[in-house]
Order: C-alpha cells, then sequence, then structure tokens
C-alpha cells in the first residue's frame, strides 16, 4: 500500500443531485472501495486519495484546480452514474494535472436474477464514461483511458504505468538542471533549444563556470573526504593501488572531494540533474567519474558532453522508476558485434555508466583516459545486468522535441572484456541490429541515451501523452520502411497540430 510520504493521486467519482441522496451515498460508499482497492495495490507506486462524489460544475472546477496546488502529481476519474459532461467543462479546462480516465463499475459480476431499475439508475458507468469519454476528446484532453474492474492486475498494471509517468511528469515539471561548462564543440545532437524545454516540459537548463564547481570541491573538509573513502571501501571492491597506502590513493581521494563539492553544488542550488563536459574541465584534476555514478544511483540526472536533454532524461526515469525492480543509467551505443544473426550492441561511455544496472558488486579502478588532459579518473567498473530493457532518447527536431525507444534485452558479454576499463551494458535490440539501427537513424535519434530496465514503453507512451511530444517505438515489429512512413505521417500531424 502507498504510505502518506508517497506522490498522491486524486480520485475523482462524477454523478448528479437529480439521483436523491439514498443514492449518491451509496455512489460515495462504493467509489470509496474502488479507491481503496487502488490504493492497496502493489503495481500503484502513490497514495490513491478518495475526494467526496462531484455533482455541480463549481465543485468540478474547484477539485480540478486545487489537484495541482495541492501537489497532486495526478487524478483518476470515473463517471459511476451518468454525469452530464457539459458540468466537466470549466474543470477539465483547468486542469493542469495528467488525467486517467478510469472506465470500470463496482460490481465485477452481474448479479443476473437481481437486476432492478434501481440497479440500472445506480450502475450507469458503461454510459456515463462514454458521456465523459465524448468531452474530453471534444476538449481534446491529454489522458489516459484504462477499462477493466480494478480487481484485474491488467488494469492495476495500467494504472501503476500512468502513476509512474505521472510522477516523472511531475519530477521534470520542477527540475533544474546545472551545466558545467558548454556541450561538447561541433557536436550537433547534444544542442537544443532550453526555452521551448522550459516551455514543453517545465525543465530549468543553466550554464554555470566550471571554476565555480572547483571552488566547492576545495572547500570539502579531509574529514568528509575520510568518512566517503571508507564508504567506497565498505561498498565495492576497491583495487589495491586505490586502497590506503595505495600509490593512487590520493586519486581515490580526490574522486571522493570531487563527489562531496558536486553534492554540495547540487543540492544548495536545488538542482536534480546535471552536466560535464570533457573539453572544459576548468581547475578539476580529474574528469568525474565514480562521482558521476553514485549521483545518478542517488537520482540525479547526467547528461555528458553537455547533453542536457539525456540528463533530462535520466532523472525523470529515475523519478518514474521509483522502488521498481531494476535499474536506469545514462547510456551510448558504442560499438557493435554484427556476426550474422548474432549481432550485439556494446554500450558504455567514457566514464559514466550508473551502478543501478550493475550484475553483482562494481570494481573501483583507477585508468588512463586519453582526452581531457587531465589526471586518471578513478571509476566503476562493471558489466549490466541481463534482461529486458528499453533505451530512450530525445531528440530537438527544430519545430518539436521527439522521443524514440527501442525495445532492447540486455545479454551477459559472450566473451570477458578485461581490457575494457569502464562499466558497459551488451544488449540485442529489437527486432534485431540492423533494423533498430535503421529506424533509430532514420528518425534522427541521438546517440546518448537512457538505458532503464525499470520502465517500459506503456510508461513512456504515458509520459508522451501527458508532455503532447512526438514518441517513435522501435520494437519486435519494426519494419524500417514502415517505420520511415510513420515518421512522416507524424511530421504531418504536428505540423497541423502546432498551433491548435
Amino acid at each position: 500500500m502507498a504510505t502518506h510520504s508517497e506522490p498522491q493521486v486524486w480520485f475523482l467519482t462524477g454523478s448528479q443531485a437529480m439521483y436523491g441522496e439514498d443514492t449518491l451515498r451509496q455512489v460515495a460508499d462504493q467509489s470509496r472501495q474502488i479507491a481503496a482497492l487502488l490504493d492497496d495495490s502493489a503495481h500503484i507506486p502513490a497514495r490513491v486519495v478518495w475526494k467526496p462524489v462531484l455533482t455541480t460544475s463549481a465543485d468540478i472546477l474547484e477539485v480540478c484546480r486545487d489537484a495541482a496546488v495541492q501537489g497532486a502529481v495526478g487524478v483518476i476519474a470515473w463517471m459511476h452514474t451518468f454525469s452530464p459532461a457539459k458540468m466537466w467543462i470549466s474543470g477539465l479546462d483547468a486542469l493542469q494535472t495528467p488525467l486517467l480516465h478510469l472506465h470500470t463499475q463496482a460490481n465485477q459480476q452481474l448479479p443476473w436474477a437481481e437486476i432492478d431499475m434501481d440497479f440500472m439508475n445506480l450502475n450507469q458507468a458503461a454510459h456515463g464514461d462514454r458521456e465523459f469519454g465524448y468531452i474530453q476528446t471534444r476538449l481534446g484532453v491529454a489522458r489516459k483511458t484504462v477499462a477493466g474492474h480494478v480487481t484485474d492486475p491488467r488494469v492495476a498494471t495500467r494504472v501503476g504505468a500512468w502513476t509512474r509517468a505521472a510522477i516523472g511528469w511531475s519530477a521534470m515539471r520542477s527540475l533544474r538542471l546545472a551545466r558545467f561548462g558548454d556541450n561538447m564543440r561541433d557536436v550537433a545532437v547534444t544542442e537544443g533549444d532550453k526555452v521551448e524545454a522550459e516551455l514543453r516540459f517545465g525543465v530549468s537548463v543553466n550554464t554555470y563556470g566550471v571554476n565555480d564547481l572547483v571552488r566547492v570541491v576545495g572547500e570539502v573538509a579531509d574529514a568528509q573526504v575520510d568518512d566517503l573513502v571508507k564508504e567506497y571501501d565498505d561498498t565495492y571492491r576497491v583495487v589495491a593501488a586505490l586502497r590506503p597506502g595505495g600509490e593512487r590513493h590520493e586519486s581515490l581521494r580526490y574522486a571522493a572531494r570531487l563527489e562531496l563539492g558536486l553534492r554540495t553544488f547540487l543540492d544548495s542550488g536545488g538542482f536534480r540533474a546535471f552536466t560535464t563536459n570533457f573539453e572544459d574541465l576548468g581547475g578539476l584534476r580529474q574528469l568525474p567519474g565514480i562521482a558521476v555514478q553514485r549521483l545518478m544511483a542517488d537520482g540525479y540526472g547526467f547528461g555528458g558532453e553537455g547533453d542536457w536533454k539525456t540528463s533530462v532524461l535520466v532523472h525523470t526515469l529515475k523519478a518514474m522508476s521509483a522502488g521498481a525492480e531494476g535499474g536506469t543509467s545514462f547510456m551510448e551505443d558504442y560499438t557493435y558485434d554484427l556476426t550474422p544473426g548474432e549481432e550485439l550492441v556494446l554500450g558504455a561511455h567514457m566514464l559514466e555508466v550508473c551502478p543501478t544496472i550493475a550484475a553483482g558488486v562494481p570494481k573501483v579502478e583507477i585508468h588512463p583516459l586519453s582526452i581531457g588532459g587531465r589526471e586518471d579518473p578513478v571509476r566503476l567498473v562493471f558489466d549490466a545486468e541481463p534482461g529486458p530493457a528499453v533505451v530512450l532518447g530525445l531528440a530537438d527536431m527544430g519545430e518539436r522535441f521527439r522521443l524514440v525507444a527501442n525495445e532492447v534485452d540486455v545479454v551477459t558479454p559472450p566473451q570477458p572484456l578485461p581490457r575494457l576499463p569502464v562499466a558497459r551494458a551488451v544488449w540485442r535490440p529489437r527486432p534485431h541490429l540492423p533494423g533498430s539501427a535503421e529506424a533509430w537513424i532514420t528518425a534522427g535519434a541521438p546517440h546518448h541515451t537512457v538505458l532503464s530496465q525499470a520502465v517500459g514503453v506503456e510508461e513512456l507512451h504515458d509520459l508522451a501523452e501527458m508532455s503532447r511530444t512526438e514518441l517513435l517505438v522501435i520494437d519486435a515489429d519494426t519494419e524500417p520502411r514502415r517505420f520511415a512512413d510513420e515518421i512522416r505521417w507524424n511530421q504531418a500531424y504536428y505540423r497541423l497540430a502546432r498551433g491548435f
């Protein structure tokens, strides 16, 4: 069951006064029961808070306005009986939180021998929800519709997916992101319209001088470094050279100092996402490695080379996946195994892969980095846990943003990688590597991505609906020519809909 410290979703029930007080009391009792069943579901990572039955347009408007003001991440609406939809126009127009339309009823099975007109008057969701569906479509309201009885696990699972998307949308809407330096020179896909991003997603993206961070790093107390170095030793497998007395121990201490400085800077400014760039390190002695990895593990968004769009996605998916099994990480398609019929992607980055996707306990290692011109950086090294996952990218297409997702299967590397000194994931993309790569490239999707084993396509679809952002999905059924046609259709739609 959700706890009171968790996000809230409000449960709204529509009816009307003409049914009389006795019927409305039954409506209230039954809607409380439905809300309680949702609140008890392990699939839904939020409190489901029942609100009194709504029978007037004034009450509907008030509760829809209050939802955002009082911090609900979304609302679930159910027309228990028949709620004339004109009553909902002002409320839906004012609603600033995501909406799920639950098409259900109090009873799972009909009591055929007992049905009379009193029963029919009370149990009218079959057409009451259709009236509500009409007005949502008429007003162009973005929403998710889920049909079925709430005791059906499929219903709770779909409501749970929407709830996770609503939590991610709420996190994105309030996100502050710090860019340390600019993005990598001459790279196209890491560019983007930060004004449009704040208008569309609510995220505030601003740049800070790297030496602003350097100053905070320099102020970290030695005692704090001592404690964090011990935490590294207790948590990971630290190589001998980095342990106390080892010839590279001072490098580990600086990596710890860098992590502590980053945390201080981000937390003091209310930032939950950030970027770095190996071309702009100012007075930093190392490119942040283990610091970035551990911050991601704690839910911070990150993007390399100044890629703020991917950093936004990392934090958003981290928020969506809280409490779920599986990890989420910044990622990049690095190189391929093109053996016919056995094609694989080897994904990695220079240093910054999140340990929440690790299979086993990561090692803390230090190795040279041929770019950046700084001291050898400390990093966590590991292979990713096998299992199904999704790879997601966000691209600025000039007139809009585009999300592209690929369903993949992370696998154990077919052979050991003893000379690759970075964390990595190996996966088999669906439908297969050639089809996946052709579709991804045709879509103009980025090379920086988020790999998540905790969030699936349904949650991403719900997030795209909430943010009114295009989402293209590459899965087992994708065929490149049909996928190219889908892109063309989408372009026509979004250009037509831009002014609506």
